[in-house]
């Protein structure tokens, strides 16, 4: 099929198209888990010249690493609990939550486990594991991450030798071969352990060790074990607090409102408290099917009807949007972009108090109804 066939659908029908697919590919996924538990349970593997059933679906079925490894767990899961074969059907358990939950499933609890994980992101599966099976608390550790130097180092195997440093070019006569790429940064982990438990782990900077030492000092009579959670949370505390001042303008005794100009598109702080609160802190777009944006980052202030066309700064006019919705909105009301050559709203088309007020910011500007803040 040539990927040019998509281009000539109209929206509904991409849509519908792409439903199809989906569930197609999730029902040759569930038939191919079913035949590999087979495969597995045959041991056809060894027949075929494999050691282990990972070996053969990397070199005959051609599967990633990762592919492997989710398809085998599910499939060995699903031969000893077969519910699991009709909720990947369904679309109720993925292979990803499948396979989070095939070490953790018994005779006894694999209906009520099943019946809890259905329908559950990656995430939340992670949060009903770590309630239903807490883990021990993680000691509080600051260790240096090794240096490209010692990344010359093997150690696989006990015992091991440095590996050869390499002669000087001057002594070789040769080039010296480049020096290794510094080891890759372990990526931040936030991983649930137990109810209202996390294991947290970044990588930091040598300045921010400094600040954090500098942290545990100050506060030594009142964290006298310097515990990191402890001064984490009060600097976190501090940080949300002064990022909901400036975004929001939250404080405990707002001052009256001393009222703005009616062409301005100013939000005031009262009209950004009482949206932030109604929104719950997250976009509130609703798709024509009821479906509403969950995002939490990237949120702005949206104009409903934009302020190029009127609409003023108020409640009810002003609503939470992610950036994406937020441009989405604005393209809807706007027309696409590209057809004004990425210069925004043409003049002409504003009303004339926002033409005379900000004949600039229409010449320049983004289109209407993106970012107030």
């Amino acid at each position: 099929m040539k990927i040019t066939h998509a281009s000539a659908l109209s929206n509904d029908q991409l849509a519908a198209e792409l439903s199809r697919l989906a569930r197609g590919e999730r029902e040759a996924t569930v038939a191919l888990i079913v035949h590999l538990a087979e495969f597995d349970a045959r041991r056809l593997y060894r027949g075929a010249g494999f050691r282990c059933l990972f070996d053969y679906c990397m070199g005959v079925l051609r599967l990633s690493e990762d592919a492997v490894f989710n398809r085998i767990e599910t499939a060995r899961a699903a031969r000893r609990y077969p519910v699991i074969v009709d909720m990947l059907e369904q679309g109720s358990l993925s292979l990803t939550t499948a396979r989070m939950l095939a070490r953790k499933l018994t005779p006894e609890n694999h209906e009520e486990l099943l019946a809890a994980a259905a329908g559950k992101s990656k995430q939340d599966v992670e949060k009903l594991l770590a309630r239903l099976f807490p883990e021990a608390e993680v000691p509080p550790s600051i260790r240096k991450l090794p240096t490209a130097e010692a990344a010359r180092i093997d150690f696989a195997t006990a015992g091991a030798r440095p590996l050869p440093v390499p002669i000087s070019p001057a002594a070789a006569g040769e080039p010296r071969p480049p020096d290794l790429p510094p080891p890759p940064t372990p990526r931040p982990l936030v991983r649930p352990l137990a109810k209202d438990r996390y294991a947290v782990r970044f990588t930091a900077s040598e300045e921010t060790r400094g600040k954090l030492q500098l942290a545990q000092e100050m506060l030594s009579h009142v964290i006298p074990s310097g515990d990191l959670a402890q001064v984490f949370d009060r600097a976190l505390r501090l940080l949300v607090e002064d990022l909901a001042r400036k975004k929001f303008s939250a404080t405990r005794r707002p001052a009256n409102d001393r009222g703005q100009a009616d062409v301005s598109r100013n939000v005031p702080a009262d009209v950004k408290r009482k949206v932030w609160v109604r929104d719950r802190g997250c976009c509130a777009f609703v798709s024509s099917d009821g479906h509403r944006c969950a995002a939490r980052r990237f949120v702005e202030f949206h104009h409903v009807v934009p302020y190029g066309a009127g609409g003023r700064p108020t409640v009810d006019n002003i609503a939470l949007r992610c950036r994406a919705h937020n441009g989405y909105e604005a393209e809807l009301f706007y027309g696409p972009v590209r057809e004004y050559g990425g210069r925004g709203v043409p003049l002409e088309t504003a009303p004339a108090h926002a033409r005379t007020a900000n004949a600039e910011s229409f010449r320049n500007g983004p289109p209407y109804g993106f970012a107030t803040t």
